[in-house]
């Protein structure tokens, strides 16, 4: 029988730092992932947050596959032909360590950190599905791997399976998301030389800029567009919930094809080539709608328990690592007791409760609820608001006096004036 002092399902960001942490302390850990090897199936938009990776690996940005350090952001509104954009350019963070925000591939640096579990100790056994938990007088004591030898066991289990968590629905931990409660995104990573990319969005050698884009970006449903430099390639995609791609009739990938041949969009990427397509579900559950964490012998982390912050901010991999690494302190206190129950794990919980991670989601967390209750903020409002400021900016044989007020008068014919300023108040305070 195979035995481990800990199994971990998922090389993600949050398994192989729960994984890191646990070999540097001499157990045993084995890392059940599905892919080919670690990242081969992990996606995300391509910003990886790293204050909690940087404890983990000092100075890690001197050895890892990082594409970009992330100096600039630029946040944009669409209408079908026009943009109005703010955008910001901090040279403070070119210095280490950078504001803890590098673009990167997940198909690399994955690959590198799960290398870095793997030279410390963890066993990583790649290409595997996880079916289901066994199950010892109620306690998670081993799980059922689709290999041979397949039944393997463990004092602990952690469960970093990701977005799309069967197991934890599987084992009655969350119940199914609904289909608002789940971003479904497409993207495409579109290769440009490293000199085009520099000059076309003013960078300097390593600099990264992060762009995102709303409204016209997908066709005035709820959700957004992004743009990610990296050294000779971008990262361009789009998210919305499911419900709006549904309600919509929309496919992701049209979805897609639409924001790349919007005018703005269609120069930023000019002369690139498409070298992969890939999609991603990322959960915004809610505060309140967040999953049991542990039980006996199991705790969630990562994806798995909802640890995304979706406001604009988009932080996920922070949070992903921060809950592998609480998970693999409790799990080293629980060792020392012999007690893996879930009262001798829920050490786990107060942790994230005392962490930016608790009380970044209860923050955010119901602003993809809120959001969803303002549809107009990504049509209605942004097509407004930019055919106001063309007629404002507009130059004809007219005085600047009567532009300005047909302006105003066009604006106000298509909203209301209380309620827009109303709606902008309750979308500063939940997304900002």
């Amino acid at each position: 029988m195979d035995k481990f002092d800990c199994i971990i399902i998922g090389a993600g960001p949050a398994g192989v730092a729960a994984a890191l942490t646990l070999v540097r302390k001499g157990l045993t850990v084995a890392v059940f992932e599905r892919g080919e090897y670690p990242g081969s199936k992990n996606l995300f938009g391509g910003v990886l947050y790293s204050t909690i990776l940087n404890k983990l690996i000092p100075n890690f940005w001197e050895d890892a596959p990082v594409e970009r350090h992330i100096t600039k952001r630029r946040y944009s509104l669409l209408s079908q032909n026009s943009e109005m954009a703010v955008e910001f350019d901090f040279d403070d963070f070119n210095h280490p360590p950078f504001n803890n925000s590098f673009t990167v591939l997940r198909s690399k640096f994955d690959r590198w950190f799960a290398q870095k579990a793997e030279d410390a100790g963890a066993v990583i056994f790649t290409e595997t599905v996880v079916d289901d938990f066994i199950y010892d007088n109620g306690k998670v004591s081993g799980i059922k791997a689709r290999r041979e030898g397949g039944d393997v066991y463990a004092d602990v289990i952690v469960c970093a399976e990701g977005a799309n968590s069967l197991l934890t629905e599987k084992a009655g931990l969350k119940e199914k998301p609904l289909p608002h409660q789940m971003i479904t995104a497409s993207k495409e990573v579109i290769s440009l030389p490293r000199e085009v990319i520099e000059d076309r969005f003013s960078l300097n050698n390593d600099e990264g800029m992060a762009l995102e884009f709303f409204g016209g970006a997908v066709k005035g449903m709820i959700g957004s567009g992004f743009i990610y430099t990296n050294k000779d390639s971008l990262s361009v995609g789009v998210g919305c919930p499911i419900s709006v791609i549904k309600e919509n009739n929309m496919k992701p990938n049209d979805l897609l094809e639409l924001f790349k041949s919007h005018s703005v969009i269609k120069k930023l990427l000019r002369g690139g080539k498409t070298e992969e397509l890939s999609a991603k579900m990322i959960p915004e559950l809610g505060y309140k709608n967040l999953p049991k964490l542990t039980v006996d012998g199991l705790l969630i982390v990562g994806d798995a328990g909802g640890f995304v912050n979706p406001s604009l901010y988009r932080e996920g991999t922070n949070m992903a690592m921060y809950s592998g690494v609480a998970a693999a302190e409790i799990i080293l206190e629980a060792r020392q007791s012999g007690d893996f129950s879930e009262k001798g794990l829920e050490g786990y919980i107060k942790s994230l409760k005392d962490s930016f991670v608790m009380k970044d989601l209860e923050r955010y967390g119901d602003v993809p609820e809120k959001i969803s209750e303002m549809p107009q903020l990504f049509k209605e409002y942004p097509d407004a608001v930019l055919k106001f400021a063309e007629g404002y900016f507009t130059i004809s044989d007219l005085s600047k006096d009567e532009l300005h007020r047909q302006a105003w008068k066009g604006f106000k014919d298509k909203v209301s004036i209380g309620k827009f300023l109303w709606d902008m108040y309750k979308a500063r305070k939940a997304i900002l």
